[in-house]
């Protein structure tokens, strides 16, 4: 159960599953274009056992998810709320900034929210509110004017709560593949969107980057998975319970632990066993496990080059100098600094956000953040001066592409008396 790993087998089993499931998906996505709002009711008949009576979750719906949830719960979701809302904050662009970069040339940035986007938030073995929250408030935060998401039924009503509590506008009991479809392409119930974010398993993934040319999407967001470098200062006990924390998430979920002691990855396995014996989520523990295991590097240089070779969505950093590794690091999703940062606390209520690229992609991507949720477009603003100053370059490079209405259209300001 706990084994030594390679780098490669890693990499190539986080990635095969999506080549798997992709023809699957293609007809989920073809029903869903070609027969709309049927499509949703048969296929949650058929993979989730559900006759769903209507797709939309009502307001009355939505007032019950309060009375149905308990207080203390309520207050913390609103708590997380704030947190993740306030870290979101800090990140928004200006909506215009402008630069006089020389007289007669102003150059700028104008940022720009999107109109409608579309959250898809995991049901079936666990509710995820803290994912309601994660992929709405930063679409809030940015100016997004239209949130729906999508989400397997029957939605638990801690979702429902968090989506209200985050200001999502729309919520559709239909998940799976087929709510990606739904979003992407639209159907007679659910307005098309601009981009669709948030994790889901393999179909979910795959769904999102076989219709990017209708919707964009944030990255791949698969089955969780956490990558630990420790060194032998490290508290095995502490490293454990992160490796279940992740492990428990989904069959699919992986852990590796990187370390220059293999004593420390002995003690931790210990430890994996210890802990796991009476988990409430035992069994799903079990089979990530199976993803899971540890690397013994020489030293902690080489220990970050396994990392970033691996690109682990979550990363935790258990080493004595922690600050040496973390400014080498290069590819991770959210890093976690020193024995008393798990990655729950960056799951809930830090503030950062939890939506993170999986299967190596973070070295590719960045996770998502208020930018994942505006476009921008560059300003220019010229005078005749700064034509002036211009304009003989872009004469000369325009006559000599060819492009000779380009350099007309230059040259007729400058000679113009206006």
């Amino acid at each position: 159960m706990w084994k030594a790993l390679e780098i490669d087998d890693w990499t190539a089993t986080r990635r095969s599953s999506l080549d798997e499931v992709r023809p699957a998906v293609g007809e989920i996505i073809g029903r869903v274009k070609s027969e709309g709002d049927a499509a949703l009711f048969a296929l949650t008949r058929q993979f989730d056992g559900i006759d769903l009576e209507q797709l939309a979750v009502t307001e009355e719906e939505r007032d019950q998810a309060f009375e149905d949830v308990d207080y203390r719960l309520t207050e913390s979701l609103i708590e997380a709320e704030a947190r993740i809302t306030r870290f979101h904050e800090l990140q928004k662009p200006d909506d215009l900034w402008l630069q006089e970069v020389e007289p007669g040339i102003t150059l700028g940035v104008k940022t720009t929210p999107l109109h409608r986007i579309g959250c898809y938030v995991p049901g079936g073995r666990a509710a995820y509110p803290s994912t309601a929250l994660m992929t709405a408030v930063p679409a809030r935060v940015a100016g997004v004017a239209e949130i729906c998401c999508c989400s397997p039924p029957p939605i638990h009503p801690l979702t429902i709560l968090a989506l209200d509590i985050a200001g999502v506008d729309e919520i559709y009991r239909v998940g799976g593949a087929q709510a990606i479809g739904a979003m992407a392409l639209g159907t007679e119930t659910i307005a098309p969107v601009q981009k669709i974010v948030g994790p889901g398993n393999v179909y979910v993934t795959a769904a999102k980057m076989l219709l990017r040319d209708h919707a964009e999407i944030d990255f791949p967001a698969g089955p969780s998975e956490i990558g630990i470098i420790a060194d032998g200062s490290a508290n095995p006990t502490f490293i454990a319970a992160d490796i279940l924390a992740q492990a428990e998430h989904d069959p699919h979920a992986a852990c590796v632990l990187v370390t220059t002691d293999p004593d420390l990855a002995g003690a931790v396995g210990a430890e994996v066993v210890r802990l796991s014996a009476n988990a409430p989520r035992k069994d799903i523990i079990d089979q990530a496990l199976g993803n899971s295991g540890y690397i013994i590097v020489d030293d902690l240089a080489a220990g970050v080059e396994a990392i970033d070779a691996i690109a682990p969505e979550h990363l935790s950093i258990q080493v004595a100098d922690t600050l040496a590794v973390l400014t080498r690091v290069r590819n991770a999703g959210s890093i976690f600094v020193g024995p008393f940062a798990p990655v729950a606390c960056g799951d809930y209520a830090s503030g950062t956000n939890h939506v993170l690229p999986t299967a190596g992609y973070a070295a590719l991507y960045s996770g998502l953040d208020v930018r994942h949720f505006c476009k921008t477009s560059t300003v220019q603003i010229i005078d005749r001066g700064g034509l002036e100053a211009i304009g003989d370059v872009v004469e000369a490079l325009a006559d000599a592409e060819g492009l000779h209405a380009h350099a007309e259209s230059v040259r007729i300001r400058r000679t113009s008396p206006d």
